[in-house]
């Protein structure tokens, strides 16, 4: 555009030029010149002033883009953090107004597709191929690697780590198709697991289930792993709500050794567990850490026991400038890398000998993970993953 409105305007100079050694006026022999009309090159003028426009600051095409990824990230997480309460509010509110059939008709909907989640929802190509995910991606950036192949014949438990404060690679790579996960692992359909509770919130749930989120509880994975074929993985943030408590820039340490269920799981199915790790998902907030045995630490740890989510004091930036407070995460980079599958075979009912075994095994696997790979992301050769 800039480039057009150049050539047209250097091609206006030259016709006056022109005109101007034949003798002639620009309007039909009528003295236009500057000194006695003062209008003479308005055309100019207006076309310059166009050029000065898209020169402006804010219509910058890679300040645009910029503020595009800021804004993406901003309605991620709101969704995450409000976007439930309030609905179920509107909806409420609903109900006595003049629009109250509305509410009534989608509380009926909602009876009827309650158990809808535990079946692996209603996932949507449409909504995780949209746009606005490519612009999450790019804020950080996140990316996803693979370092082996999974055969479509089997299933799968990820064992996602750490959790952050949102495990905001978990989503990217897994919930949409930003980072081209099904193109990566062709045939395998990913579903990452969250808390239970997010899925009675109106509105929000079916938003989840569009994305391939369904419930962290184990009617929905034996489902998944026994009634939905194979070609299943699903991704389990294993630290939950504890590790997120110990989340901070600089610490890379994952809540395992007590964490068996998974494992029993897998066993149970004969599906196999994939140890990933994201480096970088504890880098994009600051948070207030509790010491044990604090005020704080005890609320969170309640909060944590009858509700299953432990509140966190965190920030990141603000929504116009990084030096800000705000609930914007930091641009810092999340690299994703999913390891080697540890074959595991099916047992009914796996002792607690074969949970320890496997589950020691996938200890192994997660730290030799990190080690291989620490160096290509930033991490000095001496960084130690800590495994609580």
């Amino acid at each position: 555009m800039k480039t057009l409105i150049a050539a047209y305007s250097g091609v206006l100079r030259g016709e006056r030029r022109g005109g101007a050694a034949r003798g002639e006026s620009p309007a039909g022999g009528a003295d236009l010149s500057p000194e006695r009309s003062g209008k003479w090159g308005t055309g100019s003028s207006i076309l310059s002033a166009l050029q000065d426009l898209f020169s402006i600051s804010w219509l910058n095409r890679s300040k645009v883009e910029k503020q595009l990824q800021v804004i993406s990230v901003l309605q991620w997480v709101l969704s995450f953090l409000v976007l439930g309460v309030a609905c179920s509010l509107l909806l409420m509110y609903t109900f006595c107004t003049d629009c109250w059939l509305v509410a009534v008709l989608y509380f009926t909907w909602l009876a009827f597709d309650w158990n809808t989640p535990k079946k692996g929802g209603r996932r949507s190509q449409w909504v995780r191929n949209w746009a606005v995910w490519r612009y999450f991606r790019d804020y950080f950036p996140i990316q996803l690697v693979k370092t082996h192949n999974l055969a479509t014949s089997r299933n799968y438990i990820f064992g996602y780590h750490p959790h952050g404060i949102m495990g905001l690679g978990a989503f990217c790579n897994f919930s949409t198709e930003a980072t081209e996960v099904s193109k990566k692992f062709p045939g395998i359909r990913p579903y990452l697991a969250t808390l239970a509770g997010n899925f009675r919130m109106p509105v929000l749930r079916e938003y989840l289930m569009s994305g391939g989120i369904c419930p962290v509880n184990r009617d929905t994975i034996d489902y998944l792993l026994s009634k939905n074929g194979s070609g299943n993985a699903i991704i389990i943030v294993v630290g939950g709500a504890a590790e997120s408590l110990s989340s901070r820039p600089g610490k890379n340490a994952v809540t395992l050794r007590s964490r068996k269920g998974f494992v029993k799981l897998a066993l149970r199915h004969g599906a196999d567990l994939v140890p990933t790790y994201s480096f970088g998902e504890n880098e994009v907030y600051k948070q207030v850490i509790f010491e044990e045995g604090s005020w704080g630490r005890w609320v969170q740890k309640k909060f944590q026991k009858y509700i299953g989510f432990a509140p966190c004091i965190f920030h990141g930036r603000g929504l116009f400038s990084s030096d800000t407070w705000g609930l914007v995460p930091y641009s810092k980079p999340i690299t994703t890398v999913v390891g080697e599958p540890i074959t595991v075979p099916k047992l009914e009912h796996p002792t607690q000998q074969d949970i320890d075994l496997y589950h020691a095994m996938y200890m192994e696997a997660l730290v030799k993970l990190f080690d291989r790979h620490k160096t290509k992301f930033g991490l000095p050769e001496t960084e130690v993953l800590e495994v609580n």
